[in-house]
């Protein structure tokens, strides 16, 4: 598998792009797990927040006004 590219931007407004080094590529595969892992929560929330609107027979915008 080829590894990401990182454009590294210079002051004089030239660029270099290059392959991830091993380092960077390990991290960069440790925070896309951790985004992963976060995103597949927040979409359970957001099933979980839906099911329980619909469950109660109100909208979004309805269950605010309860809690304001």
């Amino acid at each position: 598998m080829n590894k990401p590219i990182i454009r590294i931007f210079e002051i004089d407004g030239t660029y270099i792009d290059r392959e991830m080094n091993k380092a960077e590529f390990e991290q960069y595969q440790a925070d896309q797990a951790v985004y992963e892992t976060e995103l597949a929560q927040t979409q359970e929330k957001v099933e979980a927040k839906s099911a329980l609107l619909e469950k109660l027979g109100i909208t979004e915008d309805e269950a605010k006004l309860l809690l304001s």
